[in-house]
């Protein structure tokens, strides 16, 4: 069994890595809390002590909004925390697998499922130093995955911590009688995350570079929305809003590695298929 290190494990991502991943691999944590304080020397320490095969880097400040307004604990938590992971990554033989966002191709202007290989220049905080953390972790290991993840989502089950995300805002919304806001002009794949952690385990042998990791989609986020509230059973009013952007991820490179993603809404089918949906009485205890 691979010996693998993980951060961020009692995030959404990371219990699932958990979850998931029970009998697998042997999973080895980070002690919970310990990063929001740590340095450098400090994951060097802990990463020599455990001599792991992989570090699984998921620990992120992941919202979009708060890294605009907060820019230095983006820097830390988004840049500097990776970097420091890949030197301890460098420094102990182990391989580096670490989530980017789709959002380092915010600003992009080009229709259609866009490439690892366009040149970016991210319009926002977040993607910016998602993009700049690529770049320096692979200065430092050339044999580091980066992996651009998507708007991910969840219903609850196996009692795995939640966050606000599109079928639960959309449950919200109905109970509510709230509307919800898309743009016909927003375009971007939105991923079931349990299918993400599932090929994040062969990911971890995939070589060196960027990956765009997530589902695709053809569909804008107005066509996107009413597809979820539709196969949910829900009735939601969407209020187009005059908002464009393209965050849609062409998915060649990984394929070409073997690993395939459904597109986002079979996959939502197939989350609907395995976890009963929520009900509307439920939607009140909802973060």
């Amino acid at each position: 069994m691979k010996k693998i290190l993980i951060s961020g494990s009692s995030g959404f991502v990371g219990s699932r890595v958990l979850h998931q991943w029970q009998g697998r691999a042997e999973l080895i944590t980070f002690p919970r809390g310990s990063l929001a304080a740590a340095d450098e020397s400090a994951i060097r320490r802990f990463a020599e002590t455990v001599q792991p095969d992989v570090i699984l880097h998921l620990a992120a400040l992941s919202d979009t909004g708060y890294c605009q307004q907060h820019p230095e604990e983006s820097q830390r938590a988004n840049v500097e925390l990776p970097v420091w992971m890949a030197k301890a990554a460098r420094d102990t033989g182990a391989k580096l697998i670490s989530f980017s966002s789709d959002q380092v191709y915010a600003g992009v202007t080009q229709p259609g499922p866009l490439p690892e290989t366009l040149p970016l220049s991210p319009a926002n905080t977040y993607g910016q130093h998602k993009l700049e953390a690529e770049e320096r972790v692979l200065a430092l290991c050339p044999e580091a995955v980066l992996l651009r993840a998507p708007w991910m989502y969840d219903l609850p089950g196996d009692g795995l911590p939640l966050r606000g995300n599109l079928p639960l805002n959309l449950l919200q919304a109905a109970q509510n009688g709230t509307p919800v806001r898309f743009s016909p002009n927003d375009h971007r794949g939105v991923s079931w995350v349990r299918e993400v952690v599932e090929q994040l385990f062969p990911a971890l042998q995939l070589p060196g570079g960027v990956y765009n990791f997530g589902s695709g989609n053809d569909a804008d986020m107005v066509t996107t929305a009413r597809q979820f509230a539709e196969a949910l059973g829900v009735q939601v009013q969407i209020e187009p809003t005059d908002f464009s952007r393209n965050l849609v991820m062409d998915s060649s490179k990984l394929a070409a590695q073997g690993i395939r993603f459904h597109d986002t809404l079979s996959s939502f089918e197939d989350c609907l298929g395995r976890i009963k949906p929520l009900s509307r009485a439920d939607a009140r205890q909802l973060p």
